[in-house]
């Protein structure tokens, strides 16, 4: 009888895989182990320290640190700097508001709805820790001010008592994070950078090289826009702890704005040669073969000796030295392949022309973007001389939605409690107010907060049990930080796992806040019971307002969200010229990033969006070299277009933000028409005479940019398609048709 084939010579022993598990989790599993500790750890700290201190109610310290405990230590002391100055200015309002109004309760709840409206707006309308910054103003009136308005005299010492909490709780989060396990933020950044440098490079060389089609594209450039964001982000977090990244700051924040640049040229290339292999004329055939042999050339470029592609800073400066040379060389050799083109056709050579202006622009950024990346292991460098901040978009309408719902909110809550005479009716006010304003930046907020309110219903049943059945045997401090930890140890825990966190948050901020006892222990069920269901009531109608007062996931929000977006395009061409190309990247993919949040689980919608945003970038970012260029002509060579051609130009200032404001078929012809007007006038002027070349070049970018334009608004797989006359019988290629060179 045969035998299995298996051996004990073949088996893995079982210390072997016993060692090799240990090893998947200590590489895995540690860092989220080392940071519960950690966070649990600082928790009680603060805790003991508030005992200690015999704050009013230690239990406020605790929540501090895990509201603002981040893994990284940047990220803690960036949330902490913000938490500190909301709090002291909400601190203000709270003396400002009960003094006006402590006599009448209604005007100051009144008052203390305004304010937190406008909080939340500010929270909205500003992203990362900032935001957080506008919640705590909002929130620290309503947790001070609704107790200090029934009880005016208790005012400032509610005020600093809650100061003096908080800053505890920041102190210790800060102080765990830096001297236990430290994880800073900069390791993080070098990773983003490195990881973002050396994809950018392999979809460069597989754009260019004609493997990549245009879904794969759309998709790596939704990477890159969250990649910028990201990026962002951690910068701005990471100045607060570490000298290096401060030193570096504003080469960092240049390489977002090269790499934006950059990847819009990259996309409008590729996007003008995909044209030209739709058109069925015989001379794109020729553009595209004297064209592409450039692309294959971008490649090696950007490799190593070794065959393997540029990652580390040291490659970059070498990869900068051959694109320095190949870019000193890549006028000449262009324009000998254009006087030796055979070409039918002014069009066909207006395509040429504009392919091989984007093919020098994207070599001309790519060097200006190894050079910045170079530049990162030098402490010091010119680079660094960079004041173009990056600036995020926001819509104001969602803003004021948004601000707006929290108002409505607290005010339907205070009026019930004010006509009810709930005990706890300010806890489900304030509650309220604090989780709209906390959870209106989340993609589904009112998922977010019946998560949250699952959480908390958990956080209640475990609260009731600790409080009436384990705290009255606990015996001192060190007792009750025993009966604790494994409570907080299981929320902080949740909140690592992405599918779990809305469940840890609730127990995170909530079971402390039912079961931590304040330094006169009080044990009162009804009091207990009161505060349980005014928390769950609170989050029941801040579920119920997302749901019902216009909620943020539906489509109007994401129309809205489009119409901001088109509206770049007419900032492009009436905005003042300083500065206006990284405003305008930087807000169109700010704009993306929060349509994309939105449309998650709305795939045609964000498609659609999807196609807005690149006809924006592609429209928008040809308008303002246009008008730059333009700008340049007026002031030193103004004579050399006639006042024929300026007029058209000034006229497709007119008509391109027409169409974007108010996209249809009438605004799409007046757009095309005085396109090809203005492309007619610039061709005559530039005429068969003789001209410098210098003057020449300058008037074929011209021409460039104008054909450009008319090739965006022609793209048969751009939104703006639909809007041409005869669009209906057209057969729109393939959207993931490549441009195969």
């Amino acid at each position: 009888m045969n035998q299995p084939a298996t051996t004990t010579a073949t088996r893995t022993p079982f210390g072997a895989q016993l060692r090799e598990a240990a090893g998947d989790w200590w590489q895995n599993e540690r860092p989220t182990w080392i940071y519960v500790f950690k966070m649990v750890f600082a928790g009680l700290l603060a805790l003991g320290i508030g005992y200690t201190l015999d704050l009013e109610s230690p239990r406020s310290a605790l929540i501090t640190v895990f509201i603002v405990m981040q893994p990284q230590s940047g990220m803690i002391l960036a949330k902490s700097f913000y938490r500190v100055i909301g709090t002291l200015v909400g601190s203000v309002a709270v003396v400002v508001l009960v003094g006006l109004f402590a006599q009448t309760p209604e005007l100051f709840l009144i008052a203390s709805a305004l304010w937190i409206g406008l909080c939340t707006m500010g929270s909205a309308y500003n992203r990362n820790f900032r935001s957080y910054g506008f919640v705590l103003s909002g929130y620290t009136v309503a947790l001070v001010g609704l107790p200090a308005a029934l009880h005016p005299g208790i005012t400032f010492d509610s005020m600093m008592t809650r100061v003096t909490e908080i800053t505890v709780g920041i102190v210790c989060a800060g102080v765990v994070s830096a001297l236990v396990f430290p994880q800073a933020s900069a390791p993080g950044l070098v990773r983003i950078i490195r990881g973002r440098f050396t994809a950018f490079v392999d979809l460069i060389g597989a754009t260019l090289g004609g493997t990549t089609d245009r879904k794969k594209l759309d998709a790596a450039n939704a990477r890159f826009i969250g990649d910028i964001i990201g990026l962002e982000a951690l910068r701005s977090s990471a100045i607060f702890e570490d000298p290096e990244i401060r030193l570096r700051s504003g080469r960092l924040t240049r390489m977002n704005s090269e790499f934006m640049a950059l990847s819009t040229r990259v996309h409008a290339l590729h996007q003008l040669m995909n044209r030209l292999h739709a058109s069925p004329a015989p001379s794109a055939r020729i553009v595209i073969d004297a064209i592409s042999p450039y692309f294959k050339e971008v490649q090696p470029l950007l490799t190593r000796d070794s065959g393997e592609p540029v990652m580390s800073a040291v490659d970059a400066a070498d990869a900068a030295l051959k694109l320095e040379a190949y870019k000193r060389e890549l006028p000449r050799r262009v324009r000998a392949t254009r006087g030796e083109l055979r070409l039918d056709s002014d069009s066909a050579m207006l395509d040429f022309d504009t392919a091989s202006e984007l093919l020098y622009r994207v070599i001309e950024e790519l060097h200006a973007y190894t050079l910045t990346y170079a530049s990162l292991p030098q402490r010091r460098h010119e680079r660094e001389q960079w004041e173009h901040a990056y600036t995020p978009k926001t819509s104001m309408t969602t803003a004021l939605i948004a601000g707006a719902r929290a108002a409505v909110t607290l005010l339907l809550l205070s009026a019930f409690w004010l006509a009810s005479g709930w005990p706890s009716g300010d806890v489900a006010a304030l509650n309220a107010a604090a989780f709209c304003a906390i959870t209106s930046a989340a993609p589904d907020p009112a998922k977010a907060t019946r998560t949250v309110a699952i959480g908390v219903a958990f956080a209640t049943v475990a609260g009731y049990f600790y409080t009436f059945h384990l705290l009255p045997r606990a015996d001192g401090y060190w007792m009750l930080a025993a009966m604790l930890t494994p409570m907080l140890m299981l929320a902080v825990l949740l909140t690592t796992k992405p599918k779990w966190a809305g469940y840890g948050l609730g127990i995170c901020i909530f079971f402390p806040f039912l079961a931590v006892p304040d330094n006169f222990a009080r044990f009162n069920a009804a009091g207990y019971l009161n505060e349980a269901v005014a928390l769950m009531v609170s989050l029941t109608v801040t579920a119920i307002s997302f749901m019902v007062l216009l909620p943020p996931t539906t489509d109007w929000i994401v129309r809205v969200l489009e119409k901001q977006l088109r509206k770049q395009v007419v900032d492009a061409c009436f905005g003042k010229l300083g500065h206006l190309a990284l405003k305008f990247e930087s807000g169109t993919r700010d704009l993306m990033h929060q349509i994309t949040m939105l449309t998650s689980s709305r795939p045609t919608l964000r498609q659609i969006a999807f196609g807005w945003t690149f006809a924006t970038l592609e429209v928008g970012h040809a308008i303002i070299e246009l008008r730059t260029e333009l700008n340049g002509i007026r002031t030193e060579r103004p004579d050399l277009l006639p006042a024929g051609a300026y007029a058209a130009l000034n006229r497709l200032r007119e008509t391109i933000p027409a169409l974007f404001n108010t996209p249809n078929r009438d605004t799409f012809a007046n757009a095309l028409a005085a396109n090809d007007h203005a492309i007619a006038q610039v061709q005559q002027a530039i005429g068969p005479h003789y001209r410098e070349r210098s003057e020449r070049h300058r008037l074929q970018r011209t021409l460039s940019y104008l054909h450009f334009i008319r090739t965006a608004l022609l793209d048969p797989q751009s939104p703006l398609h639909t809007m041409r006359d005869g669009a209906a019988d057209a057969n729109p290629t393939n959207s993931g048709a490549r441009h195969a060179t």
